[in-house]
């Protein structure tokens, strides 16, 4: 690599790292997401998110004007060829405190789920459990997941697409059992910008051999069609994330959510905001 293109790197970097602190402080304000005397547990995939989500997540400590603890936590799921030595490897670098969470997931998910079904409601089930009680046992009053703006989006058209729901990803959510505070610090954040972050940054990433080796996702169909409406409409996904941030129940169908049944026209006070509209 020649001395421009590293300077053209760093420079890249610099304005990347800030673009998605930036955003990052902006989500955890907009849903109070952080607060003071917190401790964080980052959820760490060995995927490019979560990297990222646990590198801006340590900038922003450094500066905050509150203080929080961050404690990084993996779930070693025990798939085949699973380098166990890479991520404490890269955390015990940082000086981050960890945990190894050890729970053979993967055999119930390969044993439970047919071979032409995903694996990934059942796995992120598991997954979800495991950490929801570790985080209870080490005292965390946050959990951290590394979904961005385009997981959001997605799970917006899946549920619509396959599910008949109206739902995507909080940025911030209790869990049924209102046990524990779950939190999107990359809700903002665009997943082009996250995979140059772990490309600049080299992370040492682990790719998932039990979902990622599956074809007939319906999540990889979502992406392509996001991908797709995006190269022919600049901008539209940025549009679409507004838009989950911008509902206006009485506009939509749901009786649940608003009361359709009560309705009632008032003709009387109509008239009366008329006349005050009316000219002097």
């Amino acid at each position: 690599m020649t001395a421009q293109q590293i300077r053209k790197d760093r420079l890249e970097l610099n304005k990347l790292q800030k673009r998605l602190r930036r955003q990052v402080g902006n989500a955890i304000v907009d849903y109070n997401m952080v607060e003071a005397g917190d401790k964080v547990m980052v959820c760490l995939s060995g995927g490019k998110d979560s990297y990222a989500m646990l590198d801006v997540l340590l900038n922003l400590q450094r500066t905050a004007p509150i203080e929080f603890e961050l404690v990084a936590v993996n779930l070693d799921q025990k798939q085949p060829g699973f380098p166990e030595d890479v991520l404490p490897e890269y955390l015990a670098g940082l000086g981050v405190p960890f945990h190894i969470l050890e729970k053979d997931t993967y055999s119930i998910v390969t044993e439970k789920v047919p071979a032409h079904k995903t694996y990934c409601g059942l796995c992120s089930r598991l997954r979800r459990g495991s950490l929801y009680g570790f985080a209870e046992e080490i005292g965390a009053s946050k959990i951290a997941l590394g979904h961005h703006r385009d997981d959001i989006i997605e799970t917006l058209f899946l549920n619509m697409f396959y599910g008949g729901k109206l739902k995507a990803m909080p940025p911030k959510l209790l869990s049924d059992d209102k046990r524990n505070v779950v939190i999107r610090p990359l809700a903002y954040c665009r997943e082009d910008d996250l995979a140059r972050l772990a490309e600049l940054k080299r992370f040492p990433i682990i790719p998932c051999n039990l979902c990622g080796s599956q074809d007939n996702m319906q999540r990889q169909v979502i992406k392509q069609m996001l991908r797709d409406w995006e190269k022919q409409h600049p901008g539209r996904l940025e549009t679409l994330f507004t838009s989950i941030c911008n509902v206006a129940p009485s506009q939509l169908a749901d009786r649940e959510l608003f009361d359709f049944t009560s309705l009632k026209a008032d003709r009387d006070s109509t008239v009366l905001i008329r006349a005050r509209e009316l000219p002097i």
